[in-house]
C-alpha cells in the first residue's frame, strides 16, 4: 500500500486511542508523542507537527463531546478531522470539460509519465484527449511522450523544433477536446526555464498549470510549489511516485502548507495508477478503513459487471465470474491496492488468509487458468467441489495444462471465496467496527 510506514504508524495511533481507560491530560500526551514521531518519520515539517499537535491538544482537552460520542471516540473523531484538514482539507476539483492543461516541474519530477496518465485519465472517462511534447531540451523526452501515446492511443505532437512552435502547430491542427502539454524541467528553477514557462504560458493561456512534484523531496516540495507559483500562478499540484517513498506524507503536508491544492497523485507505473486527491478517502484508506467511492471509480473506468462483482463480495460466484472479475481486477491496478480499499479486508488480518502469491498474479498464469475454465463442463464451473482425479487428468488434457496447475485454480477460488464470506459480504459497512468508525467521524451513511 501507499505510504506503508506513515499507515501502519496512524492505525497504531488510532489503535491507542481506542485502548485507552481514561482519557486524561496523561493520555493525551502520550497519543500525541505517538502521532509527533509517526509524522516527522514521514519526513513533515517540524513546525507543522507542532501546530498540529497543539490543535488536537487543545480541542480534546478543552471542549465537551458532542451528543452521542464518549470523549474516547471524539478524541478519534478529533485526530481524524486534524489529519484531514492538515492534508488538505478539501479535495482538489477537476472539472470534465474541454480544456488546456500546461504541467510544469523541475527534471526528473515526472511530468511526462503523468501527461499520460492524466490523458489515460480523461479517456476512460470519455474525452479525447492530446498529448503535445514541449519539452525540446531533454533528448529522449519526445520518444518517450511518443511511447506513451501509443499505449494508450492517444494523438501527439511533438516535432518541431522549438518548444514554442510545438505548441502553436498543436493549438492551430488539434481537434481533441483536452491538450495536455508537456514542458521541460531543470535542475533548479533558473532564469531559462522561467522564460520557457512564461512564454508558454503566453502562447497556450492554459485554463489549469498543474506543477508535478515527486513525493520522495518530502517537505521541500513546499518551496517548489511557491516558487512555481509566483512565477506562473499554478492552479493545482500532481504528486507523483507516491508509491516507492516513506518521505510522501512530508509532500502532502507541504504542498498543502504552500495554499496549492493537491489534484492528482500518482500511485503507481500503470497509466491508470492516477488518482484524484481527497485527503478523507485518503486517511480512511491510509488508517485502514478502505475507500469504497475510489473503487467504485476504477471499478466503472474498467468496465466492472456489477452484478458479478456483488456476488464476489458475498461470496457466491462460480469459477467463470472468478475469473472473469480477476481480468478486470488486473486492468485497475494491482490486486493488493484493490484489497486495501475495501472496508473489512483493508489492514485487517484477513488479508494473510488470501493464497499466497495471489494478489500479484501474472498475466502467463491468467491465461493458463483461461484455459483451465475453457476445458470444464458447466457442472464444474458451477461447483469445483465435484472435480475429482478423473476429472483434473481429462481437464488437465484438454487445456494443455499439468494437474498441479488446476488443483491450484481451484485452492485459490475455494480461498478467495472462504475470505469474502468472511468479510461479511459487505455487512462490515452497516456493523461492528467500521459502522462505530463512521460514527466517530460523522459520516452516518458511508465514507
Amino acid at each position: 500500500m501507499v505510504l506503508d510506514g506513515l499507515g501502519s504508524g496512524l492505525k497504531n495511533t488510532f489503535k491507542r486511542i481506542a485502548g485507552l481507560g481514561v482519557v486524561d491530560k496523561e493520555a493525551v500526551e502520550m497519543v500525541i508523542r505517538d502521532l509527533q514521531r509517526v509524522l516527522l518519520q514521514s519526513d513533515v515539517d517540524v513546525k507543522l507537527v507542532f501546530e498540529l499537535s497543539s490543535r488536537i491538544k487543545e480541542k480534546i482537552l478543552k471542549e465537551k463531546p458532542p451528543t452521542g460520542l464518549t470523549l474516547k471516540e471524539y478524541f478519534i473523531r478529533i485526530l481524524y478531522d486534524e489529519l484531514v484538514s492538515f492534508l488538505g482539507e478539501e479535495p482538489g476539483t477537476f472539472s470534465l470539460k474541454p480544456q488546456k492543461i500546461l504541467l510544469i516541474g523541475l527534471f526528473a519530477s515526472g511530468k511526462t509519465t503523468h501527461a499520460g496518465k492524466l490523458a489515460k485519465w480523461f479517456k476512460t472517462r470519455g474525452m479525447g484527449p492530446a498529448l503535445i511534447g514541449c519539452d525540446v531540451h531533454r533528448p529522449a523526452a519526445r520518444d518517450q511522450l511518443r511511447q506513451i501515446a501509443a499505449k494508450i492511443d492517444v494523438p501527439v505532437y511533438a516535432d518541431e523544433k522549438t518548444a514554442e512552435a510545438t505548441a502553436k502547430k498543436a493549438l492551430k491542427e488539434s481537434k481533441e477536446e483536452v491538450m495536455i502539454f508537456d514542458s521541460a524541467g531543470r535542475d533548479a528553477l533558473d532564469a531559462e526555464l522561467a522564460k520557457e514557462l512564461k512564454n508558454l504560458g503566453e502562447i497556450i493561456k492554459p485554463d489549469e498549470v498543474l506543477l508535478v512534484i515527486p513525493a520522495d523531496i518530502g517537505q521541500a516540495a513546499r518551496k517548489q510549489a511557491e516558487e512555481f507559483n509566483k512565477l506562473v500562478g499554478i492552479t493545482g499540484i500532481i504528486i507523483s511516485k507516491m508509491d516507492g517513498t516513506a518521505k510522501a506524507g512530508g509532500a502532502l503536508a507541504a504542498a498543502s502548507a504552500s495554499g496549492a491544492k493537491v489534484k492528482f497523485i500518482g500511485v503507481g507505473e500503470k497509466s491508470s495508477d492516477l488518482e484524484q486527491y481527497d485527503p478523507k478517502r485518503f486517511i480512511s484508506k491510509l488508517i485502514g478503513y478502505g475507500d469504497i467511492q475510489g473503487l467504485i471509480d476504477k471499478a466503472k473506468s474498467a468496465g466492472f459487471d456489477e452484478k458479478a462483482a456483488k456476488k464476489i463480495m458475498e461470496g457466491k460466484f462460480t469459477l467463470n465470474e472468478f475469473y472473469e472479475q480477476l481480468k478486470s481486477m488486473q486492468g485497475m491496478g494491482s490486486l493488493s491496492k484493490m484489497m486495501d480499499m475495501i472496508p473489512g479486508l483493508s489492514g485487517s488480518g484477513m488479508m494473510k488468509k488470501m493464497p499466497a502469491g495471489f494478489m500479484d498474479v501474472q498475466e502467463e498464469k491468467m491465461k493458463k487458468w483461461k484455459y483451465i475454465i475453457d476445458s470444464m463442463t458447466e457442472p464444474e464451473k458451477e461447483d469445483p467441489d465435484i472435480i475429482k482425479n478423473t476429472r483434473i487428468a481429462r481437464i488437465a488434457k484438454g487445456s494443455g495444462t499439468s494437474e498441479s496447475d488446476i488443483k491450484e485454480l481451484i485452492k485459490n477460488f475455494k480461498q478467495v471465496k472462504k475470505v469474502m464470506k468472511m468479510a461479511g459480504g459487505g455487512k462490515g459497512l452497516k456493523r461492528g467496527p467500521l459502522a462505530r468508525m463512521m460514527k466517530q467521524f460523522g459520516m452516518g451513511g458511508g465514507m
